[in-house]
């Protein structure tokens, strides 16, 4: 039985992940074939697994990709399973996790007709519940002069007014400052719970960065190691995860104000795994994906 890596048409050319994973599962004599989620020519049950990658237009379709996922289940094996893609695809997961106890960054959630509770922050960051690639996403400068608490800028409240017009939940975090030093935002990278290797992601929300394709602002991508507070929050937050352990899981995590790293984001739908920058990361991923392939099913978290 063969393994599909599911992708986007216009994420195909873009996913850097793809080309090393592609060779390591050949090198394991895995046969497998990249194809688009929404190719309604691929039959799915003619797949022993079929592994969800790069699917970064499901924004704009997440019903849809969401109901292409409980079919693809019903038909065969499917990583992640439709219940976390349904989970982690839309960021209100984030208050999940807080009332887990997991540390993440404060975050208000306002659907259209409801008021967002601004956060107590002198720079705000807003978006979409449902995002990626921090697209429709913007910082502000909050108008801290006469207010215990700070106004948004009318720049702000219009965003939120756009979002919810749309028809789209808006989202509020405070920006932390952390994001743009010499550590920034650190991503661990997860095999069946297990850490795999961890990247710096340095500040996208700056002048002058790309947007990739209409899915994604460019990244600024190193090798880290991560410590050990920031490994115990993201074995927290994988704890948390309903019905896991998964595949494939990525932490994104920060340093707030105190300099206690904090969960920014919990990615299990379709991040960038960062293969290229860990000597065997694709290696690892491929014999994880082999394992399932072979009916091993998800090993224990430890």
């Amino acid at each position: 039985m063969s393994v599909a890596l599911v992708t986007a048409a216009p994420a195909r050319d873009l996913d850097d992940d793809l080309a090393p994973l592609s060779a390591a599962l050949a090198a394991r004599g895995v046969a497998h074939e990249i194809v688009r989620w929404d190719d309604p020519a691929v039959d799915w049950a003619g797949f022993g697994l079929v592994v969800v990658r790069s699917v970064w237009d499901y924004v704009h379709r997440r019903e849809e990709f969401l109901t292409w996922a409980e079919g693809t289940a019903a038909a065969t094996a499917l990583v992640n399973p439709p219940d976390q893609l349904r989970w982690s695809s839309d960021k209100r997961y984030l208050a999940d996790l807080a009332a887990a106890g997991v540390p993440t960054v404060p975050t208000a959630f306002a659907a259209p007709g409801e008021p967002l509770a601004w956060p107590d922050a002198p720079r705000v960051v807003v978006k979409p519940a449902v995002s990626a690639g921090s697209i429709d996403t913007a910082k502000y400068e909050m108008d801290m002069e006469g207010s215990d608490d700070g106004r948004p800028p009318p720049e702000a409240v219009e965003h939120v007014a756009r979002l919810h017009a749309s028809g789209r939940v808006a989202m509020a975090q405070p920006y932390l400052d952390a994001v743009e030093d010499e550590r920034g935002e650190t991503a661990l990278v997860f095999l069946e719970g297990r850490l795999s290797h961890a990247c710096r992601k340095g500040p996208m929300l700056i002048p002058g960065l790309a947007v990739v394709g209409d899915l994604f602002v460019e990244e600024d991508i190193r090798p880290a190691t991560p410590t050990a507070a920031e490994l115990a929050v993201a074995d927290a937050a994988l704890a948390a995860i309903p019905g896991g352990p998964c595949l494939y899981a990525r932490v994104d995590v920060i340093r707030d104000a105190s300099g206690a790293p904090v969960v920014l984001e919990l990615e299990l739908v379709e991040p960038s795994l960062f293969l290229a920058f860990a000597d065997g990361a694709a290696e690892r991923t491929a014999a994880a994906i082999r394992a399932r392939l072979s009916g091993g099913g998800p090993t224990a978290r430890g």
